[in-house]
Formats: C-alpha cells, structure tokens, sequence
C-alpha cells in the first residue's frame, strides 16, 4: 500500500500536508485563551503527508468523480488520525500530572478529548477549508495521477 513512488502519491502527500498545516491555521485561534497549541501543525501537517500518500496518491488516476470521493475520504482520515494523535499526546501530558487513576481511563480519556477538540473543529471556515480543499487537492492528485506516470 505504502508502495513505490509516483507522481500522485508525491502530489497527494505535498498537497495534503499543505491543507493539514493551512487548516491547523485556521484552527488554532479557536483554542481557549492561554492554550499552547505545542507541536499542533506539525503534527497534522505530518499526519496529512501519510494519508494523502496511503489514501490519495494510491487512488490518484482513477476518475474525476472517484477524485472528489477520494479527496474527502483522505481528509475524513487526516481528521481522525490528527485528532487521535495530538489528543494521545495531551493524554500522556495529563496523565504525567496524575489526572487519570488507571491506564483504562487513561484510554478513555483520548476519546473524551477528541470529542473536546472536534467540537472546537464545528466551525464553518474550518470545515470549508478541509471540504473545500480535499477536493481541489484530489483534483490536482488525479490530473498528476493521469498526465505523470
């Protein structure tokens, strides 16, 4: 799946990194007063890097309309997959301070901060962003995926 290099998978890992980090942008002045945002846009540019390689660029030349399907599955992936990570990383951070009593609820408390920070992410310029350019990204994607093999 990760594979060899092509144009689409290259494509795809630069212009989802690039939407990851421009919507980390957008993200951060939603945080409450006095957060400290950390490693946030390098992580989610990161994470968009690894999903638009695995799940955009390893679809990219398979149609226009596949192209639009495509774009907004890798962004509902960098989504999870960003969400999950930065709120692991708070987890561990909260739990070196003993704010859980187990490893369970430890657990428990990733899901409960991703569903914190998701209701941060309800926001219309933040979901334009990610809708909006998933799909111009996969169109872009396919057009490598299509004219570079």
């Amino acid at each position: 799946m990760i594979g060899m290099l092509t144009a689409g998978k290259l494509v795809a890992a630069i212009l989802f990194a690039g939407l990851a980090w421009w919507t980390s942008q957008v993200i951060i002045p939603l945080f409450p007063e006095g957060s400290d945002p950390g490693m946030f846009e390098w992580v989610n540019t990161a994470v968009g890097f690894a999903v638009g390689w695995v799940i955009a660029g390893s679809r990219a030349g398979t149609g226009w309309a596949a192209a639009v399907s495509y774009g907004l599955t890798t962004v509902a992936g960098l989504v999870f997959w960003a969400l999950f990570l930065n709120c692991s990383a708070e987890m561990i951070r909260l739990s070196l301070r003993r704010a859980y009593d187990g490893p369970v609820e430890a657990v428990i408390g990733i899901f409960d901060l991703m569903v914190e920070n998701g209701q941060i992410m309800i926001d219309p310029t933040v979901i334009g962003t990610l809708m909006i350019g998933g799909v111009v990204a996969a169109l872009v994607v396919e057009l490598a995926g299509r004219n570079f093999r």
